[in-house]
């Protein structure tokens, strides 16, 4: 027994020898990143590709809960033919377009101030920073509520305040106005996420090299030739990935709007990614809520892709 053990012992000696040596032999190669980073990949594709991939599928097939009889069988591209001929996703279009563009726009015109204020160290600048970043803090339940209280038609804070200083005759019901309700709910998304892109930008602020500013003083540059031919070009990176975060998030997001308006009145705050919500859940067609979303998808690959290179965030230096 002693002889088997040691005989055991021996082979398993050999077999640990083998394998680390043809380890050593794999880390002088190529394949050595890739086989340190198998498991995160692994875990990524069953984190990210494996939903992504079910989303995709199921938008080839009926899949209506509330019509078991029609089974989940594959029908092509038949929800695709009816979203072309759908008004309602074309109106989600159009909305989605303005809903991005324009709170995006907003947000970083009103990130990029705070975060050139804030970047100065004024006197009081710790509480500033608290407050100009309090909104981001606030829930979007919270944020929408409130929101929704203060511009009420009734007991709202802001249509008192607009009504005793002559700005309007009477209290204005702004999310049940059709030309009002989305431009209102840019406003509220806007004041809730631009803290988003003054902590980025303001980060960003921060890693400029002092000798630059030392630089621009000697030669007698103000403030607005400091930031614009100092601080905006070094942020360029910072404010791209800021800018396609955020899209992505509003374009996934219908929170507020469904809080706010619902997607009324009538159609004119319907985005797509509450079209989606809607025919999903209150239609139960996953099937044609997988199509949106597969659009979706497309359009921000497609928007990304296009916003990257016109700014020119990755060309090599």
């Amino acid at each position: 027994m002693g002889g088997a053990g040691k005989d055991r012992h021996r082979g398993g000696l050999i077999v640990q020898r083998s394998f680390l040596s043809r380890l050593a032999g794999i880390s002088d190669t190529k394949a050595w990143p890739w086989l340190l980073l198998a498991p995160c990949l692994l875990l990524a594709m069953a984190v990210v590709l494996y939903p992504t991939a079910t989303g995709i599928d199921l938008s080839f097939r009926q899949m209506r809960l509330n019509r078991p009889d029609l089974g989940t069988g594959y029908v092509g591209l038949r929800h695709y033919w009816a979203m072309l001929e759908d008004p309602v996703f074309y109106v989600s279009l159009q909305n989605t377009f303005v809903w991005v563009v324009s709170t995006v726009g907003i947000e970083l015109a009103m990130g990029m101030l705070a975060a050139v204020v804030l970047d100065m160290e004024l006197p009081w600048f710790r509480t500033i920073a608290v407050i100009v970043l309090l909104p981001w803090f606030l829930p979007i339940v919270v944020a929408g509520n409130i929101w929704a209280l203060l511009l009420d038609s009734r007991l709202g804070v802001i249509n008192a305040a607009l009504v005793s200083l002559g700005v309007l005759d009477d209290f204005k019901p702004w999310f049940a106005d059709p030309a009002w309700a989305l431009p209102m709910a840019i406003l509220v998304e806007a004041w809730h996420g631009f803290p988003f892109f003054a902590l980025l930008l303001l980060a960003g602020l921060k890693g400029i090299p002092t000798e630059l500013y030392e630089a621009a003083a000697v030669d007698g540059a103000n403030l607005w030739h400091r930031f614009r031919h100092i601080q905006l070009p070094s942020l360029t990176m910072v404010m791209t990935a800021a800018v396609v975060l955020r899209a992505i998030s509003l374009m996934n997001s219908p929170d507020l709007i469904l809080i706010l308006t619902g997607g009324g009145p009538g159609r004119s705050t319907q985005v797509l990614s509450l079209y989606a919500f809607q025919k999903a859940y209150r239609e139960f067609n996953f099937g044609y809520a997988g199509a949106l979303s597969v659009v979706m998808l497309l359009l921000l690959m497609g928007s990304a892709w296009l916003y990257v290179r016109l700014t020119g965030a990755l060309k090599d230096d």
